[in-house]
């Protein structure tokens, strides 16, 4: 027997209240019974269509992402001030939240990697590919230590993310690129 499809209506407004809850609770706090009745739906709609609170956020969280301007049009400053810009509010405090749940959960960590994670990173190394390239230096482990930054930040909540690291780390990305490489002027 085939269940009732998704109400695209009910699907964003549950979204919309998962977001709602997490802004003014934090992620800990916001449970399935809680965002069915901010949303006005049923337990039984969210238990039909997600199996956790995780993967209902992830989708919340990867529906915004894909909704915010297309990487391939951005330049590298634009692409981390957009990219910081969506960490800095309450979809920073989710995702850190996933990626704290999916210490315990690696199911939960590998869908938050292919659903989220790794398309920031194929997005993030494109812009980069479109640049000067650094030499000797990896790209992947360049993306590591942008978004190192950027999750360092996150985390600890010590210092802004915010347009103003995008350039910093737009300058220090640029300055790499213009380094002699890793073996400099040494004699040959």
């Amino acid at each position: 027997m085939v269940g009732r499809p998704r109400s695209e209506e009910a699907r964003r407004a549950i979204l919309r209240a998962a977001l709602r809850l997490c802004e003014r609770d934090g992620y800990p706090n916001v449970t399935l019974k809680g965002i069915a009745e901010e949303a006005g739906v049923g337990r039984q709609t969210l238990y039909r269509w997600w199996d956790t609170k995780g993967d209902l956020l992830l989708e919340a969280m990867t529906d915004l992402v894909t909704s915010a301007r297309a990487p391939s049009e951005a330049d590298l400053r634009t692409f981390l001030s957009d990219t910081f810009a969506l960490a800095d509010g309450v979809i920073g405090r989710v995702v850190a939240g996933l990626m704290a749940e999916a210490q315990s959960d690696p199911a939960l960590g590998d869908r938050l990697r292919e659903r989220l994670i790794g398309p920031r990173r194929t997005a993030l190394r494109g812009v980069l590919e479109r640049m000067p390239p650094p030499p000797g230096i990896e790209l992947d482990l360049l993306v590591d230590m942008i978004f190192g930054v950027m999750w360092y930040r996150l985390l600890n909540r010590h210092a802004p993310l915010d347009a103003a690291l995008a350039g910093d780390i737009t300058a220090l990305v640029a300055g790499i690129a213009a380094s002699p490489g890793p073996h400099g002027d040494l004699p040959g």
